[in-house]
């Protein structure tokens, strides 16, 4: 009882944290662009990217090792994930994961998310290509989560980074700190709250220069399945300290099983705009999911203004 008040707690500390911060922030917030590794900030998985990154309350399937690491705890015996993104720019990332029961209640996760830039031309001083170079983002990590009760589930993530772009490279360490709880309506409502990329660069990418702080970030989100409604609904709150808040809201068809059709939006598709873009799609996003004996395929298109398209395709299952 006391872990579960502990959890409630928590839960309202973190969301009046939210609520109360920089919510007002303008576009001339000072730490647009302030802190390293920016890839940390590229959400994972095809179906929550589909709802338009709204999954930090849903945390009920296998990319919850990246939105909240509590959610884990509801899967029932081993379970991957094997995804793939296909960016803008050509920049391509993948994310690969497994969940390990321990004990009842109890789940030890592993998994890996990297970053290929893809190849830039190398030119001298007056602008002659000369060869070419490369660059990429790794991130190795390894999660705990357990079910205190019921209703409440808590879980923890550290993440090794690494980084290199030409000859150059950087490290860092981060953690990641999610709980989950379960209104009592038969399971159909739930929060997650996580705070997430807390840590700090090991090494930079030139030798002896300054540190720099990590893209910290604290989500909250609900997730509800209205009565009567063969739908999944779901919305977040994020608050970058390196960026405005912004929020996400998504939905997902449940009534036409073994196929899910899914569809979300987030404000943050404002920063996918330049100059007077007036592109409506920016920030929407949609997707399907197709089961298949214990393994489930998704897929999602994501437009991104000016900048192109996204696409993602994640595996997810039992073993």
């Amino acid at each position: 009882m006391k872990a579960n008040k502990f959890a409630i707690f928590l839960s309202l500390t973190l969301l009046l944290f939210i609520f109360t911060g920089p919510a007002s922030a303008g576009e001339d917030n000072s730490n647009v662009g302030t802190s390293v590794f920016d890839f940390l900030k590229i959400q994972a998985g095809a179906r929550p990217m589909a709802m338009g990154g709204a999954f930090t309350g849903v945390a009920d399937d296998e990319s919850s090792l990246y939105y909240n690491p509590a959610g884990v705890t509801a899967l029932e015996g081993k379970h991957f994930i094997a995804g793939y993104h296909n960016s803008i720019f050509d920049i391509q990332s993948g994310f690969l994961g497994y969940i390990h029961p321990v004990k009842p209640g109890h789940k030890l996760s592993f998994y890996a998310n990297y970053l290929n830039y893809g190849t830039f031309d190398r030119t001298d001083a007056d602008g002659n290509i000369i060869g070419d170079f490369s660059g990429g983002d790794l991130l190795m990590a390894a999660s705990y989560a357990y079910e205190i009760n019921p209703t409440t589930s808590v879980g923890a993530t550290m993440k090794f980074i690494y980084e290199k772009i030409d000859e150059y490279s950087a490290t860092g360490v981060a953690f990641d700190f999610g709980v989950k709880y379960l209104v009592g309506d038969y399971n159909r409502t739930t929060f997650g709250l996580m705070v997430q990329n807390l840590g700090t660069q090991l090494s930079t990418h030139i030798d002896d220069g300054d540190k720099e702080s990590l893209p910290l970030l604290i989500r909250g989100g609900a997730s509800s399945m209205p009565k009567g409604l063969p739908l999944l609904v779901a919305a977040d709150l994020i608050y970058p300290t390196d960026n405005d808040v912004y929020f996400s809201v998504g939905a997902e068809l449940l009534n036409v099983r073994p196929l899910y059709i899914r569809a979300g939006w987030t404000s943050f598709g404002d920063n996918y705009k330049t100059g007077d873009s007036s592109d409506d799609l920016a920030g929407f996003s949609v997707g399907i999911g197709v089961e298949y004996n214990k393994v489930q395929i998704s897929y999602t298109v994501s437009p991104e203004a000016e900048l192109g398209t996204s696409h993602r395709i994640t595996f997810t299952g039992g073993i």
